[in-house]
């Protein structure tokens, strides 16, 4: 039912900065920006989803969540949005699976710059039922523009996102048996703790459990994202020179990978880039 991730939101105090982070970040240009519904939003559309980020804007209910949101946890991860190919069968499996969906809404957007409309249905199922996290389910007609490439040493598209729980089997309970996502890896190891990678489309959903770490058994946290690049060395260098704060390549956990950390101008979010060496 689930065909991949359509995009993740991130929350965002200044949308301008955030924006211009971003692009740096990615060597991309903003794919779409809109305002409407008590938010503004700037879109970057990579190979396989799209980053959506979102800022309060002027008075009512929504705009007011989203500061007490940021007040309350700071700028980051608000949720994640699953694309389907059938929003009504999607519906009818969420229910019969308890996880209480909305109603089916019809919704669009009107891109500021181009003039261009986006339509989309979508649905959110109950976020109590979600272990916590936010999961909007969406069928979009025609896809998003591409960001446009601006530099060599571009982010190309996501590699994984990253669920903490405190749960690790009601997680996979949630992720695999109940959204049908496809567990391709589990594995436990004392310093590091249980990563279980669920496929999702052409990414991964990371659930991470680490010891030590005090979670709520039944709510899990959106913690990271990791995105690919075709040369880590030079888009470190990129980076570097861009005044962007970025650790050494290193080898990664994942055979056939190597890493580094990006530890600015993310929007607080835990960031790491992958390329993937052969075999990976």
């Amino acid at each position: 039912m689930i065909s991949g991730l359509d995009h993740v939101v991130v929350l965002v105090s200044d949308l301008a900065a955030a924006a211009a982070s971003y692009q740096t970040l990615f060597a991309r240009t903003p794919a779409g920006r809109s305002s409407g519904d008590g938010a503004e939003r700037v879109l970057f559309t990579l190979d396989n989803m799209t980053l959506e980020l979102m800022a309060p804007a002027g008075e009512g209910a929504i705009a007011d969540r989203i500061r007490s949101v940021i007040a309350q946890q700071g700028e980051g991860l608000a949720s994640l949005c699953y694309r389907t190919i059938d929003i009504g069968r999607m519906h009818r499996r969420l229910e019969r699976l308890s996880l209480k969906p909305e109603p089916v809404a019809e919704a669009d957007s009107l891109d500021a710059e181009t003039g261009a409309t986006l339509s989309w249905k979508r649905t959110r199922a109950a976020t109590d039922a979600t272990r916590g996290v936010r999961l909007f389910f969406l069928e979009l007609p025609r896809e998003r523009p591409l960001s446009v490439r601006t530099e060599a040493a571009s982010i190309t598209a996501m590699d994984h996102v990253v669920v903490a729980t405190g749960d690790p089997e009601g997680a996979a309970a949630l992720y695999g048996a109940r959204l049908g996502l496809d567990m391709r890896f589990d594995r436990s190891h004392p310093d590091w703790g249980r990563l279980m990678f669920f496929r999702c489309g052409d990414l991964v959903v990371e659930i991470v459990h680490r010891p030590g770490k005090d979670l709520d058994a039944a709510r899990d946290r959106l913690w990271g994202l990791s995105w690919r690049v075709a040369d880590a060395d030079a888009t470190r260098a990129r980076l570097a020179a861009a005044g962007v704060e970025v650790s050494e390549v290193r080898t990664g956990r994942k055979p056939g990978t190597r890493v580094l950390t990006v530890r600015s101008g993310t929007c607080g979010i835990p960031t790491l880039l992958v390329e993937r060496t052969a075999g990976g």
